[in-house]
């Protein structure tokens, strides 16, 4: 990727009491990309995000947002980060409006326009004056959004973000994520254990265990996938596989291949041409949940969060 990382951890580690909770942990995000953090419980999750809040401070290694250190320069560091943990903390007794206008008082410089432009963004146009108590849980994940976005932030961390709303809330929600990531170009950081909804949202997936981030792996336009080839002969079909350099795993009645789906034209062409009987081809690729529970050996996915 050629763009500069937005937020960088570098050799990120925490040591509690003698327990190593966060062991060397390196990773970019990138700006308009939606980055999912998956970990079985007790992996380490909550640390890291403290960490990168700055409500914990690391052992040894750093986080650096936007290129300053947020150890050595956390006022300008932070600036840059807006984060909604679980259901949003707000004034149910004042409007939406009046809640912005509340947390916009804590920044510099944010204009009537500014608000305007978040409430659009969210779609709280036709509510925002009424009172918080009034709103669905969704319109309350809406206006945290709203209030973490006010002050043009390049980095957005949401820690179980979509936690107690409905199928259709949590859709709403992963739209207006997947547009602002798009539009402002804010790198989004997401914590959550719905590994079914994190496919649907995020870009990449992270996955930490243990401490160690195990896995980083591209979850839109994966380039590589698996097919299942029934076909016969199956010695002609691992020839033909073998002459294309792919890489396949013999099965009761066909195999399986590792290649593009551009690739898939070109095998089929070569199969005909060896005159082999072609009974199907198939993509086989694994859903998130299963690479997750392949990957950390079946742990729990929810994280323990310690008070």
């Amino acid at each position: 990727m050629t763009q500069q990382p937005i937020v960088q951890l570098r050799n990120l580690t925490k040591v509690i009491r003698g327990k190593q909770l966060i062991d060397r942990l390196n990773l970019d995000l990138y700006p308009g990309q939606i980055t999912g953090f998956l970990g079985p419980n007790g992996a380490g999750k909550t640390t890291t995000i403290r960490m990168m809040t700055g409500l914990m401070h690391a052992t040894e290694g750093e986080v650096l947002i936007d290129g300053q250190s947020l150890k050595e320069h956390y006022e300008e560091a932070i600036s840059k980060v807006g984060v909604i943990v679980e259901n949003p903390e707000m004034y149910k007794y004042m409007s939406g409006y009046k809640n912005l206008l509340h947390f916009a008082r804590m920044h510099h410089n944010i204009s009537k326009e500014r608000m305007d432009e978040v409430i659009r963004q969210v779609g709280l146009e036709k509510r925002i004056h009424e009172k918080v108590s009034t709103y669905s849980l969704g319109m309350r994940q809406r206006l945290g959004l709203a209030q973490a976005l006010l002050h043009r932030p390049k980095f957005l961390i949401l820690d179980e973000p979509t936690n107690g709303l409905d199928p259709a809330g949590i859709r709403e929600f992963r739209n207006y994520l997947r547009k602002i990531a798009a539009e402002e170009g804010v790198s989004v950081f997401v914590s959550s254990h719905l590994l079914s909804e994190m496919e649907l949202m995020c870009d990449r997936i992270a996955i930490i265990q243990n401490g160690q981030l195990i896995d980083i792996r591209e979850v839109r336009g994966e380039a590589e996938t698996v097919y299942y080839v029934e076909a016969a002969p199956l010695a002609k079909v691992q020839a033909v596989a073998s002459k294309l350099q792919l890489e396949f795993t013999a099965k009761e009645q066909g195999v399986e291949l590792q290649m593009a789906k551009e690739q898939v034209p070109q095998l089929i062409t070569e199969l005909v041409a060896q005159q082999v009987q072609i009974f199907a081809v198939q993509p086989q690729q694994k859903t998130l949940e299963e690479q997750f529970l392949e990957m950390t050996g079946g742990g729990q996915i929810a994280e323990t969060h310690t008070k």
